[in-house]
């Protein structure tokens, strides 16, 4: 049921709108230039940064359809009634969102990289870096969804949810690309292992609250 649930999660993810989070990496990458100027030291400092703030806007685009619809046809109600645990459908969100757009994002780095000037060894840095990274930020978008579910301008408030949250993610993230990599990326494994442990209990119990 569990790989069920998860492959169903990442067709939905890759249909529709599926590379509007990739193109909307690609488009902040390409205005960063715009914006700083053609100062390729600077560009090369700032954009690990741009990056991982493009990538965070980038997992929360879908926000709206992790969750909510599935509410409002009764699926989540029918995975309860088949003994699914709201945590294990979670769990399934999360890694169904994950591979419906953290994959893409990490080919679309490649581009990416050369839009902002960074070095080849930056780049591949930040790539370990969102690797480890992006699960995590699927799992809170996955969790705010829950949370937020069925709330008008949902999502408005899931942005004003989600930023705060992974603000730890995209500071040790971006750090990873600097002299101290291996201090920032183990700060950001342990974010990260903190957030996905905990993210599937938050999102079950809002799911069941869904539900009453």
């Amino acid at each position: 049921m569990i790989a069920a649930l998860i492959m169903r999660e990442a067709r939905r993810g890759l249909t529709g709108a599926a590379w509007l989070p990739i193109v909307f990496f690609l488009m902040v990458s390409a205005i960063v230039p715009f914006a700083v100027g053609p100062d390729a030291p600077l560009l090369a400092r700032i954009g690990p940064g741009a990056l991982w703030i493009a990538a965070l806007t980038a997992a929360l685009l879908p926000i709206e359809r992790l969750v909510e619809p599935d509410r409002a046809d009764g699926v989540l109600d029918q995975l309860a009634m088949s003994g699914t645990s709201e945590e294990a459908v979670a769990f399934a969100k999360i890694i169904g969102h994950w591979l419906a757009f953290g994959p893409l994002l990490l080919l679309a780095l490649v581009p990416a990289s050369a839009l902002v000037g960074m070095p080849g060894e930056a780049t591949l840095r930040t790539a370990v870096a969102l690797g480890i990274g992006t699960p995590a930020l699927a799992a809170l978008a996955v969790a705010v969804a829950a949370l937020t579910a069925g709330l008008a301008r949902a999502s408005s408030l899931a942005g004003v949810l989600l930023l705060p949250l992974a603000i730890p993610l995209v500071i040790f993230g971006a750090a990873a690309s600097g002299n101290d990599a291996a201090a920032a990326l183990r700060l950001e494994a342990a974010t990260a292992l903190f957030i996905l442990a905990g993210a599937p209990f938050v999102a079950g119990a809002a799911i069941r609250a869904l539900r009453t």
